[in-house]
């Protein structure tokens, strides 16, 4: 018989979002970088109501997997980002 997981705490329910948040900074590109941010922000919104013990653990388990894919693509977009910048990075 399976063990059922813990939901996770609020505490570390908000590590994981500014965790997301911090990832996010790391994008050198503006769209991607907002892009990430805005998506961070409305899934955790979308995912508020939960109730439910163990979709709550789902949620965040899978939400762990997506912080560590966009570190490493936060990491391989750095080595590899484009020379020109965003029309928004440009100053006047």
């Amino acid at each position: 018989m399976a063990t059922a997981v813990p939901p996770p705490s609020r505490k570390q329910i908000l590590t994981l979002f500014r965790s997301f948040l911090r990832s996010s900074r790391q994008f050198s590109d503006y769209n991607i970088r907002e892009y990430t941010k805005r998506r961070t922000i409305d899934a955790f919104h979308h995912n508020k109501t939960l109730t439910n013990p163990s979709s709550v653990a789902a949620a965040f388990a899978d939400g762990n997997n997506q912080l560590q894919v966009a570190k490493r693509q936060a990491l391989v977009y750095h080595m590899y980002s484009p020379e020109v910048k965003s029309i928004m990075e440009i100053k006047c």
